[in-house]
């Protein structure tokens, strides 16, 4: 018997939602009996995680864009509101990762690392606010953050900026939307066994840092985020959670491997 987490019926947009965390939330949405609608930049991706979620008798919504224009993820959440007529959860996941020297890094490669995981963010907030406003039935706003808004790592400097302006958004976004009785929390994922990490992963072995001693799965987010967007967690608000298996919890996290 499955837990009831009063999800039923909610309407859900994810962004970067074709794949990985975003994916894995979204089939849990699904699964919850909520009407979810995911977008991303691939046809392909999004035709086939909506093949993924049907052969699992579930059901997505898709469109394909890129949400750093501002004009677009707007006529797409425009679209999902008609065609479900509310809004009560917005996700915005989509991210974007560039490895590399400080030095070496190019304007245009901070402009699309900065655009994407903060500014589209920033943007996703202010539509799914406007729209949670007007309907009046308050509601969720989840951002995916970093482990390195809290601890930036060497040669990542945009990806650990703009993870951190996530962090302080969200917080700053919560005390301003509370009154509308709309939540908005930050997500910390740990190493997480998405595409996007997956050349970062072989080339370091994460796993001494972390006391749960494993890497994370995307299910890990998905199970996580389904409950923070659900009525149980009505008072959780304007935090940061942490997904992480206790990645640095302490300086000497193998000790009780030794």
């Amino acid at each position: 018997m499955s837990f009831e987490l009063g999800l039923d019926g909610k309407v859900v947009v994810i962004t970067g939602g074709s794949t990985g965390i975003g994916f894995a939330t979204a089939l849990e949405f699904a699964r919850q009996n909520a009407k979810v609608a995911i977008c991303g930049r691939s046809t392909e991706k999004l035709n086939a995680a909506r093949a993924q979620a049907q052969a699992q008798g579930l059901d997505f919504y898709t469109e394909a864009l890129d949400v750093c224009d501002a004009e677009k993820l707007y006529a797409f959440g425009d679209r999902v509101c008609q065609r479900y007529g509310t809004l009560d959860v917005w996700m915005n996941n989509a991210g974007i990762a560039i490895t590399k020297p400080l030095l070496e890094f190019t304007d245009a490669e901070w402009d699309a690392v900065i655009s994407l995981n903060l500014t589209s963010v920033f943007h996703g907030c202010q539509y799914a606010a406007k729209k949670m406003i007007e309907y009046g039935r308050g509601g969720v706003i989840l951002n995916a953050g970093s482990f390195q808004a809290l601890m930036p790592a060497a040669a990542a400097a945009p990806y650990g900026a703009s993870k951190a302006g996530v962090v302080n958004l969200s917080r700053s976004l919560a005390g301003e939307l509370a009154v509308h009785h709309i939540r908005v929390l930050s997500y910390i994922p740990g190493v997480i066994c998405t595409p996007m990490a997956d050349e970062w992963m072989n080339e370091t072995d994460q796993i001494q840092n972390i006391p749960s001693s494993r890497y994370g799965r995307p299910e890990d987010l998905a199970n996580a985020l389904v409950f923070l967007a659900s009525p149980r967690a009505e008072y959780i608000n304007g935090v940061h959670v942490d997904i992480t298996g206790g990645k640095f919890c302490v300086q000497n996290p193998r000790y009780s491997f030794v």
